[in-house]
């Protein structure tokens, strides 16, 4: 899986993930009173609203962009018509031809691990038959229980040429409570690195693992040190735009061949005409507004 998403991201050279991470505030009102007419002012309506809004972006921005990753929490919040527009939206994603990551940071132990592994990127067998629940390509993982929790989603990974990205060092600014703690004299998440690489190591796809990590925009002195520690795995880099990470903060992600990362935005992406530099789009043209935003991106990265 990991070569589909490096030859996703030669070819429209934009090492760039569009997080689908919708909320009502960022829905325009003609969107939303359209679904509410329909389905009235309940969760039905708003998972309607969020679909069409998914939709729209992806029409402006497939052609370039590699993958988008859906946030599952923005979806679940409103039940089970928040997952069907949380699967909807994959499976629209998968028919443009892009790469879905679901970002689902999901990590337990034994079975609980493994029924996760499944529904998100395995199969289900019901009777003699067997589905795709909801069928991403890549997940996000929290290591936080050990192998126990992390191996199933290997296995899974394995046996259906599936990916995942393993939580190292996130962007958020309480991360450093936990993951910069000293053990043996080193930050928890150069300890998590090295797992990630052990569980990598037996699922190479060319000069990368489908084993990948999570190192925040936020901290890029701590990401030249993931880079040099994980030379093969590739690097899922939140963090930039509305969280302050920048084009010039990237750099140390990438491996010298200029691959090895790829970047997230957003709300800076999906709620961009809302953004002052792009306010004269307006509302009617807010998947155009996004569109402008990835190209934005793409040229703050190249420049930095």
């Amino acid at each position: 899986m990991i070569e589909r998403l490096i030859k996703q991201i030669q070819e429209k050279d934009a090492p760039i993930v569009v997080g689908l991470d919708p909320k009502l505030s960022m829905i325009p009102k003609s969107i939303l009173n359209k679904s509410f007419e329909e389905y009235g002012e309940t969760p039905e309506g708003a998972a309607d609203a969020i679909l069409k809004f998914n939709k729209a972006i992806v029409d402006a921005v497939y052609d370039l962009v590699p993958a988008v990753k859906p946030q599952i929490a923005m979806y679940e919040q409103f039940g089970i018509p928040g997952l069907i527009a949380f699967k909807d939206t994959v499976d629209y994603c998968k028919g443009k031809g892009l790469i879905v990551i679901g970002d689902i940071k999901r990590g337990d132990i034994g079975s609980t691990s493994e029924s996760y592994a499944v529904a998100h990127l395995g199969k289900i067998k019901v009777g003699s038959k067997e589905y795709e629940p909801f069928a991403e390509d890549f997940a996000t993982v929290n290591p936080y229980l050990g192998t126990d929790g992390v191996k199933p989603f290997v296995d899974v990974c394995k046996k259906e040429d599936k990916g995942i990205f393993v939580l190292v060092k996130t962007s958020n600014p309480s991360s450093g409570e936990f993951q910069d703690r000293l053990i043996d004299g080193e930050p928890l998440y150069c300890h998590v690195a090295d797992k990630v690489n052990e569980w990598g190591a037996d699922s190479m796809a060319g000069e990368y693992s489908n084993i990948g990590a999570v190192v925040g925009a936020t901290y890029p002195e701590m990401g030249r040190v993931l880079r040099e520690r994980m030379p093969h795995v590739y690097i899922l880099v939140p963090g930039y735009g509305a969280q302050g990470g920048t084009g010039k903060d990237l750099k140390p992600f990438f491996n010298k061949d200029g691959l090895g990362a790829i970047i997230n935005s957003s709300r800076g992406i999906i709620a961009a005409y809302q953004n002052e530099k792009y306010i004269k789009y307006g509302e009617e043209n807010f998947a155009e507004a996004s569109r402008a935003a990835v190209m934005d991106m793409k040229e703050d990265i190249k420049n930095g």
